[in-house]
């Protein structure tokens, strides 16, 4: 495994399994402020169920980001408690 940075699609899903475990946190945050940037309204983090580590590290973020309109388990089609759809304020002119 390499170090050097990489860019990470922005597309309104983002599978976070592929990043170290620290990294998770300021992943999804970087990530998120380029899906709002780019109009996204509503995103979804695949952070996966285990033991809910992740899935409390990620929304634990998302509850001190102003621009976060609302955050929710995703159902069950879309990862259950294994993903987290987030709603995004858009960025006003």
């Amino acid at each position: 495994m390499t170090d050097e940075p990489f860019e990470v699609p922005i597309e309104d899903v983002l599978d976070l399994h592929a990043f170290r475990p620290a990294d998770v946190k300021d992943v999804a945050h970087e990530y998120l402020m380029e899906a709002r940037k780019r109009g996204l309204r509503q995103v979804r983090l695949i952070h996966g169920r285990g033991m809910g580590v992740q899935r409390e590290r990620v929304q634990s973020l998302l509850r001190t980001l102003d621009w976060v309109e609302a955050f929710h388990d995703a159902d069950h089609t879309g990862g259950g408690w294994g993903a987290t759809v987030v709603l995004l304020k858009p960025i006003e002119n």
